[in-house]
């Protein structure tokens, strides 16, 4: 089973069609990186994902969880990162998650043994106690990341989560996401602009102008544009046709 599918989705603003017939599964196990320009559609997507948006056109389902018909079940199955930060500055890590922890109905001693999990597993048991604010980036996204894995969900969404954070963080941060794959067998599906993210192993999912224009390994895409760099490729497929 797939942790997620998308199913001939399609979403308008009244008039204006913005997705047009997505058709793309995240593989348990693996990266899928979404890419593509400013206004080609990641943001409402995304929006689509996390119930934010209703599906207008289409299936969407998470671990096989209907997102129309059974929202609860779904929405169990994914944790997400989103782009601008959500932590409580002036909780420490490990109050950040607990309160998390509380919102997903845990009692306090299942919270407590699920945190002490995520924190090993995050590589921050040594900075439960600092308050998040004297955390740099990359160590935020960790706590963020934990966050979204309290619940262990089998899909995780992460929107621009590498924004604003310098080179060094962005590879950490790229690395662990990939290690997460191979440890816990679930799916990450990753939005992002940034082709130096983009490893030789990644699902690779090109969406311009509300439109899927590439889907598949980095080799099948390669082959299929005879075309070994993905700037060019992806350059290629989302260049703006003249008015």
């Amino acid at each position: 089973m797939n942790a997620l599918e998308v199913r001939d989705v399609s979403f308008s603003y009244g008039a204006r069609q913005v997705l047009h017939g997505l058709n793309f599964t995240c593989p348990k196990g693996r990266l899928t990186a979404l890419l593509g320009p400013n206004a080609a559609g990641k943001s409402t997507l995304i929006s689509l994902l996390t119930c934010l948006y209703p599906i207008q056109q289409g299936q969407i389902k998470v671990s096989g969880h209907d997102l129309n018909r059974a929202p609860r079940s779904a929405l169990r199955e994914l944790g997400v990162v989103f782009q601008q930060s959500t932590l409580d500055l002036d909780l420490t890590v490990e109050q950040n998650l607990r309160y998390h922890a509380a919102l997903h109905g845990f009692s306090p001693s299942d919270a407590k043994g699920r945190v002490n999990d995520e924190l090993a597993r995050q590589q921050l048991s040594d900075r439960r106690h600092d308050k998040v604010r004297l955390l740099n980036g990359g160590h935020r996204r960790r706590v963020e990341i934990a966050r979204a894995l309290l619940h262990n969900p089998r899909l995780l969404l992460l929107d621009e989560a590498s924004v604003g954070l310098d080179p060094a963080s962005r590879q950490a941060l790229q690395a662990h996401l990939r290690s997460l794959c191979a440890e816990r067998d679930i799916a990450v599906l990753s939005t992002t602009h940034l082709l130096d993210e983009i490893a030789p192993e990644d699902h690779v999912l090109i969406l311009n102008q509300g439109a899927l224009v590439a889907n598949g390994s980095i080799e099948a895409i390669q082959a299929q544009y005879q075309q070994q760099s993905l700037a060019l490729i992806f350059q290629q497929l989302t260049k703006k046709e003249p008015k």
